[in-house]
């Protein structure tokens, strides 16, 4: 079983930039598919960014070019450097882990299930 814990989260004014991390229990990013996604209340689950085993990361366009996940296998923890920060990133951030990436963008969208997923940390841009 993989046990996921985020930290990192926090209020911060619009422009500003936030740091998350992502602690695995076992040695999951060797080998397994990361991803965050995010949640604000009344709104539906929107996926932030995917990476495959290899490393090679996927961003949705809402934040592309202003986040950047990275991890270090070694310590089995994954980075997103969120830049720029906008309102309407205001969410719950989640991040999550599966034996395998999907095949296309179902990532994307709010009925896309991980077999892994962490309790989340909480981001408010004002």
């Amino acid at each position: 079983h993989v046990q996921l814990v985020e930290s990192g989260g926090g209020s911060v004014q619009a422009g500003g930039s936030l740091s998350l991390s992502c602690v695995a229990s076992r040695t999951t990013y060797s080998s397994y598919c990361m991803g965050w996604f995010r949640q604000t209340p009344g709104k539906a689950r929107e996926g932030v960014a995917v990476l495959d085993a290899d490393g090679s990361t996927t961003y949705a366009d809402s934040v592309q070019g202003r986040f950047t996940v990275s991890k270090d296998t070694g310590r089995n923890i994954l980075n997103p450097q969120m830049n720029n920060l906008k309102p309407d990133d205001t969410a719950m951030y989640t991040c999550a882990a599966d034996e395998g990436c999907p095949t296309n963008s179902a990532w994307l969208g709010p009925g896309y299930e991980w077999n892994y997923r962490g309790q989340g940390t909480q981001v408010t841009v004002s």
